[in-house]
């Protein structure tokens, strides 16, 4: 059986190998430069939602919630994605999409955001919700998948580089230092970066991930604190993780405006990572060369997917095919006009 290494013990890397090891395959690595969830994987907000807008982006989603509900608390939480919108345009956005979802069999429903203890909906005119969804912590699932498949006889290396590992099989799962492996892969690193903020007391314990669908701002509980993200105006393709202070500040603005029990919260702490963007906000997954092959270009949502892409991934590097149509994220697309690109990237 060929010798597989994996090259990235981040979410993905750790699921493939650990899917692989489920599978039977026998010789497989594990090996990252860094340390385990070192680096996009440990600075991750921690979501997992199934309310994408592509059917590819939701499939992708339904499948690794799976796993996400096999591992449950602490580890998963499944308090929910509620998307709030205040204008009429948002608003049918929000209901078209969830039509789309509902179809592919995500529960999503119309919900009144007041039901959310202290959230301000005053000037919000409809919220959609999908109440499987939840928010888990990163490193601790993917070292948890990482133990699994030690368990199960996979090598796990850190402080090494795959490439100077004995190998049949290469597997690119590195994010935005992918391209450092293959030149030829279309990806960019872009900063985005996260805040933490409190203590803030009487959370809510059920306080769900909260999106504001104009600006994409959104926040999560993470014990007495909360997490707050959101897009750029003007987006960093750089891999310099610097944090911008000034978003810092008028995201705390807007977390007083649409939640005002953590008005005036003192910042905790304040990073930044790096999202690994493909043209599309698609991943690539699937052969690139002779012995070569990619699961990278996860544009933000890599650990969310890690799952499912894990479990596809080995199907098809020990079985030869996988039960997911893996199609629509190969490297091929990208040398035509056939793409779909993914709107909803938080």
């Amino acid at each position: 059986m060929a010798r597989i290494v994996v090259a990235g013990a981040g979410a993905v890397g750790a699921s493939i190998a650990y899917h692989l090891a489920l599978l039977g395959a026998r010789d497989v690595v594990l090996a990252d430069r860094g340390e385990i969830a070192g680096r996009a994987t440990g600075k991750a907000m921690g979501g997992f939602r199934q309310q994408f807008s592509s059917e590819a982006e939701v499939r992708l989603a339904r499948e690794s919630g799976k796993l996400f509900r096999e591992l449950g608390p602490p580890l998963f939480e499944q308090i929910g994605y509620m998307f709030v919108a205040t204008t009429t345009a948002g608003v049918e956005r929000l209901r078209d999409r969830a039509s789309t979802q509902r179809e592919l069999g995500v529960p999503v429903e119309d919900v009144d955001p007041s039901r959310v203890r202290d959230l301000r909906t005053d000037d919000v005119l409809g919220a959609v919700a999908c109440w499987e969804d939840g928010v888990a912590e990163p490193a601790a699932v993917t070292r948890e998948l990482v133990r699994r498949a030690a368990a199960r006889g996979v090598t796990v290396l850190e402080h090494t580089d795959a490439r100077d590992v004995e190998h049949d099989v290469l597997v690119v799962a590195c994010g935005a230092a992918s391209p450092e492996l293959r030149a030829d892969l279309p990806i960019r690193p872009l900063v985005r970066q996260l805040v933490d903020v409190g203590p803030v007391a009487g959370l809510p314990a059920d306080l769900p991930m909260t999106v504001e669908e104009e600006t994409g701002f959104h926040f999560r509980r993470r014990g007495e604190t909360l997490r707050l993200a959101m897009a750029e105006p003007a987006p960093r393709w750089s891999d310099r993780e610097e944090v911008d202070e000034a978003l810092v500040e008028d995201w705390r603005g807007r977390l007083a405006h649409r939640f005002p029990p953590a008005a005036g919260a003192p910042v905790v702490r304040a990073w930044a990572g790096l999202y690994d963007m493909t043209p599309d906000a698609h991943p690539i997954i699937g052969w690139i060369g002779d012995g070569v092959y990619a699961a990278c270009g996860f544009s933000g949502h890599g650990f969310m997917q890690s799952p499912a892409v894990g479990h596809a991934v080995a199907e098809e590097l020990v079985r030869g095919e996988s039960e997911l149509d893996l199609t629509p994220y190969r490297l091929e697309r990208f040398g035509g006009d056939d793409v779909f690109p993914e709107t909803l990237v938080l």
